[in-house]
């Protein structure tokens, strides 16, 4: 019985193409962009999750309140606090950190970058540690001045030609060379960096005592908490305020998945609003077809078809529209993100975009689900038509 019934939904389908195709438009234009929105946006914070695992879990992070990360400068630390810092003890090392912007000079080209300062004591450790290698050349070595990092690809895209060790590079008017090239690390603000010794920078942007950021390398990783506590402690004592936040790379983390989180539903909201509208298309079309059918519906049940029966054929026809919107939404929207990912790695942002069997699964049900919603209300009057009424039906 239920093969007879999708027959003849089918062929109620095919009988009004351009109809049938212009409602399925509607919630394939919603299933993919709800398909899209939620898979880049869950790549996303995958991605995140992965950059803060290599930034690594034994870290503690203090920097003025408002400090947006590299790139971006902040007033509040100074290297006082990173004395008070290093006399509480529990850590491998305490580094300071320097972010500024600068005008880069090469082979007769100019371009600007992202700088990050960092004390010379301890640059190889911390890298190591970080996990982040070098593609060639090496690191800065202790007590050197005027040498530079450069990113991976700030060394090949930054001029037309390629930034290679031994090259001299300018930065606000002093010659830096360049003894290391990073790897590639898929952060476009790591990979456009050049990385210049801290004494240098200071000089170099007239910034004696200022520090953007203080990294402190905790020995063991079950101290965290008690050493996350003691600093601020310390801080506010020995500052007499409390502008400053002190983070372990877990709660950073925490705050951008709570902020992903917000956008992902908002995103998703405004995505479900598309599919309302192919919803209420299904419903229009149904209507229609009900109208269209009456005499149809009236020869059934004069040969002994139920309410029942009749509801069941529409809804299976509605259900078909929106399984078919919803393959051909999944599509598009897959497509979409693949597409957003690509272009996200040409930008240098290394964006993997995973396709989850279980969105997939979920988009297929709901476009389906809104289908027979939608036609529940025209599929339920069309079945309470009474034979005589509707044979008379013009």
């Amino acid at each position: 019985m239920l093969v007879e019934y999708l027959n003849l939904a089918l062929r109620s389908i095919r009988h009004r193409k351009l109809r049938s195709w212009l409602t399925v438009v509607g919630i394939v234009i919603g299933v993919a962009a709800i398909i899209s929105l939620i898979t880049i946006s869950r790549s996303l914070e995958t991605t995140i999750k992965d950059q803060f695992e290599q930034f690594g879990a034994n870290r503690i992070m203090i920097s003025a309140k408002g400090f947006q990360g590299p790139g971006t400068s902040s007033e509040g630390l100074t290297v006082e606090d990173v004395e008070t810092i290093q006399k509480i003890g529990g850590f491998s090392y305490v580094l300071p950190a320097l972010f500024r912007n600068a005008e880069v000079h090469f082979n007769r080209g100019i371009g600007f970058a992202p700088i990050t300062a960092l004390p010379t004591e301890n640059f190889k450790e911390f890298y190591e540690d970080t996990g982040v290698g070098l593609q060639e050349g090496r690191y800065i070595k202790e007590g050197e001045k005027n040498v530079a990092l450069v990113g991976a690809r700030a060394a090949t895209e930054m001029f037309t030609k390629e930034i290679r060790v031994g090259n001299k590079i300018t930065l606000n008017n002093r010659d830096f060379k360049v003894v290391g090239i990073v790897e590639e690390i898929g952060n476009a603000q790591d990979d456009n960096q050049v990385v210049i010794p801290l004494e240098t920078a200071r000089e170099l942007f007239k910034e004696p005592e200022d520090v953007d950021a203080i990294i402190a390398q905790v020995k063991t990783t079950a101290d965290i908490p008690q050493l996350q506590e003691k600093i601020s402690k310390e801080l506010e004592r020995k500052r007499g305020d409390t502008n400053f936040q002190v983070l372990t790379a877990s709660q950073i983390l925490e705050q951008i998945t709570q902020v992903l989180g917000i956008m992902q539903v908002v995103l998703v909201g405004i995505a479900a609003i598309s599919l309302v509208v192919g919803a209420i298309g299904i419903m229009n079309s149904m209507y229609t077809s009900v109208l269209e059918r009456t005499k149809e519906i009236g020869i059934m049940k004069a040969i002994g078809a139920r309410n029942s029966d009749v509801l069941l054929i529409f809804v299976i026809e509605s259900g078909l529209i929106g399984v078919v919107g919803g393959i051909l939404g999944i599509l598009l929207g897959v497509g979409i993100a693949l597409g957003v990912g690509s272009i996200s790695q040409q930008a240098g942002f290394s964006l993997t975009i995973t396709i989850e069997p279980l969105i997939i699964v979920f988009g297929l049900i709901f476009a389906f689900v809104v289908g027979v919603v939608s036609g529940l209300l025209p599929a339920y009057q069309g079945s309470k038509l009474k034979p005589v009424d509707a044979l008379r039906y013009e």
